[in-house]
């Protein structure tokens, strides 16, 4: 599918204070694309495998390609699945999981064996199935339009339908309404984002999404808890 250029000419850099992100380096996810995405931004990058340095963080990027199984054991073996827990939780630091990094913020994974997730949201994960659509190719690579929910925050200046970049095998099942802010149609409807609180998720690639992704990531920078 033809990419989209729906931004137009947004003013893309962030204008506030120079900003710091931490990427998780838990060993399963590309970062360079992300950090050149957000060095156009005018945001600093560290990329962190030490929970203290993570737990100090304004803003948490979780990044992810491959194995949900090792993923998860990546995690639990630096003890960042109970770092991102209290990030979440209890210092309400915003997170932002991209690809397998969003679909580790659900409730489980059946790759590579059932797998319990990070459980922030009921959300269970599952590979594409060819008894939704025989024509339809695993993995699903390359640019789709995501149809994006009313008063979505990662969204805004963006139209409702929009092309994102994607490259998976396994989605997020849409049975829910709560917290979605955008879906894909792929041999059926799946979750492409989600917003909770100070918890976001895209399934689809921002940082590889030229203008609609990088505006994707100064949302997510400029974002901050409503006051009242």
């Amino acid at each position: 599918m033809k990419k989209s250029m729906d931004v137009g000419s947004p003013h893309l850099r962030l204008s506030k204070r120079s900003q710091v992100v931490v990427i998780v380096d838990y060993g399963m996810g590309n970062t360079y694309s992300l950090q050149s995405a957000f060095k156009y931004l005018g945001v600093e990058t560290i990329l962190s495998y030490e929970p203290k340095q993570i737990l100090k963080a304004e803003r948490v990027v979780l990044p992810g390609v491959g194995s949900f199984r090792r993923a998860m054991e990546n995690l639990k073996k630096g003890e960042l699945d109970a770092t991102l827990k209290s990030i979440v939780l209890e210092k309400k630091i915003p997170l932002l999981g991209i690809c397998l990094g969003m679909q580790l913020l659900g409730k489980s994974s059946t790759e590579d064996g059932f797998t319990e997730g990070l459980g922030f949201l009921d959300y269970p994960v599952e590979r594409f199935t060819s008894e939704c659509d025989k024509s339809i190719r695993v993995p699903h690579v390359g640019y789709d339009t995501v149809e994006v929910r009313e008063n979505s925050l990662l969204f805004k200046g963006l139209s409702r339908k929009v092309d994102f970049y994607f490259t998976h095998s396994y989605r997020m099942t849409s049975e829910g309404k709560s917290y979605i802010s955008s879906i894909c149609l792929y041999g059926g409807e799946f979750i492409a984002s989600f917003e909770k609180g100070n918890i976001f998720g895209t399934q689809f690639h921002p940082e590889k999404s030229q203008s609609n992704g990088l505006l994707i990531l100064k949302n997510f920078m400029e974002w901050k808890w409503k006051v009242g």
